[in-house]
């Protein structure tokens, strides 16, 4: 094993997340060395970018030690996957003795007894959580800003939102403070902020990644995935995410630099929320397609128009979905106006809503599923820019200014406008969910500005290795 002072921070650095495991698996980097490496780097960068809610210092290094002395004491081949690699886990996920804080005020903040499943199967795996990163309230929206701690800003510029509702993840893997990150997407919430970061965000069809039992999610719209910088990063933490019984033959890693074979790509603008809330698409935006088509083109796909049509019944039926969940929430009376407008808002809305009425969403959803995949099929794969908009300013959702810093004390705007918005930043991403099909987010364009804008790839169920290889054949274009 490698001493302390072996491996240079900037040679750490430099690698990427397969390039970390090896070293850590090799012998060449201690996890201890590692886990100081990251440390450091949320030390000195979190104030600004506000990734963190929870650093955990002193339980990582303790964890980090004990994975040295299980290598000291192994051998090679029993280590498990993701030996001594550190991760953060957003503040929607339990991680034992650490609090949840959900990102709301509104709840006490107590340390929970145990991991959830997407903690357990990773610390199974040999990971070291750092912490717990950023996330709106209750995971609901597609910014990172809450009344618990300061918002989640885009390491590309420090004046935008770096999305939700794995913002915080998706900020922290941006900017160097992990080498790759775990995210739940229930609407978009990997590839909204893989978009605005500049990252690799994979949304794994339904029911691929084992996540536990979740009383508030009736229409199975949540799953975990990786955000990462290269496909190669990405298909190294959706490993370890999957059973090895449901992975393709070798894993997703050793294939993810095979070419898929050629594709028949249909490329749409068309939104379930177009009619409710007609969107301007950004040039930006427009861009990034454009220039995603080009590059999967060059690799030898078809990209050629697609016509999608949606029912208009939609925007009701998903918004009665999504929200039912915060309805029943445990919040104590006297700490409800701790909430924020949006989720004052919808948990009164979800709270007068009959179960009859949420019968009906949630049978509406699976007949859009149905009609939805079947209009989908006609193609190997759907190709639409990830975000409408590039990524927006801190404050801009809610009407409020976190310019200083700092969460606002009152949040000005109306809720409705706030999720209007949402919809209109972010309007091809709640649709995969309700399919329950695969997507990916992948970075092809940076603006004048430098602000990243990337493209959305949706596969068939099962397409999560293709998604992966043109990932990583986009790379190499």
């Amino acid at each position: 094993m490698a001493d302390s002072t072996s491996t240079s921070t900037d040679s750490i650095a430099a690698l990427t997340a397969v390039g970390l495991r090896d070293a850590l698996a090799g012998g060449e980097l201690s996890a201890v060395e590692s886990t100081e490496h990251f440390l450091s780097v949320i030390e000195a960068q979190n104030k600004h970018l506000g990734a963190f809610i929870t650093v955990t210092a002193d339980q990582a290094l303790e964890d980090a030690r004990a994975a040295d002395h299980r290598y000291a004491c192994g051998r090679r081949e029993d280590l498990p996957l993701l030996h001594g690699m550190p991760v953060a886990f957003k503040d929607l996920t339990d991680v034992a003795g650490v609090p949840t804080t959900h990102g709301s005020a509104a709840l006490e903040h107590k340390p929970a007894p145990e991991d959830g499943a997407l903690a357990a199967t990773l610390k199974t795996q040999g990971v070291i959580s750092l912490g717990k990163t950023q996330v709106p309230e209750f995971g609901l929206t597609a910014y990172s800003e809450n009344r618990v701690a300061p918002p989640s800003r885009n390491p590309h510029s420090l004046a935008r939102s770096s999305g939700g509702s794995s913002g915080g993840s998706a900020a922290a893997v941006a900017a160097g403070m992990v080498p790759f990150a775990p995210g739940t997407d229930g609407g978009g919430s990997i590839r909204i902020p893989a978009g605005a970061c500049g990252l690799v965000g994979l949304k794994p069809g339904r029911g691929l990644v084992p996540s536990g039992a979740s009383a508030g999610d009736a229409a199975k719209l949540v799953v975990a995935g990786p955000l990462a910088h290269t496909a190669a990063d990405a298909a190294l933490l959706l490993d370890a995410l999957v059973p090895e019984q449901d992975r393709p033959d070798g894993g997703y890693l050793a294939n993810v630099d095979r070419a898929p074979e050629p594709m028949r790509i249909g490329m749409s603008l068309d939104s379930p929320w177009s009619r409710i809330y007609p969107f301007h698409i950004e040039p930006e935006a427009m861009d990034a397609l454009e220039l995603g088509r080009s590059l999967l083109e060059k690799a030898g796909h078809s990209v050629h128009e697609a016509d999608v049509r949606y029912d208009n019944r939609y925007p009701e039926a998903f918004t009665a979905a999504w929200t039912a969940g915060v309805g029943s929430a445990r919040i104590a009376p006297r700490r409800e106006a701790l909430l924020t407008p949006l989720t004052r808002t919808f948990r009164r809305r979800a709270q007068q809503r009959s179960a009859a009425k949420v019968n009906e969403a949630l049978r509406f959803l699976r007949g859009f599923e149905h009609d939805t995949v079947a209009q989908y099929s006609q193609w190997d794969l759907i190709l639409m820019p990830t975000l409408a908009q590039t990524p927006r300013p801190i404050g801009w959702f809610t009407g409020g200014g976190h310019s200083s810093g700092q969460w606002p004390s009152e949040w000005t705007g109306d809720a409705d406008e706030d999720y209007k918005r949402q919809c209109e930043y972010a309007p091809w991403s709640s649709m995969v969910n309700v399919c329950g099909l695969p997507a990916i987010s992948i970075p092809v364009h940076t603006t004048e500005g430098g602000l990243p804008m990337g493209i959305q790839l949706i596969g068939r169920m099962g397409a999560e290795l293709q998604l992966l290889q043109l990932a990583a054949a986009l790379e190499a274009v």
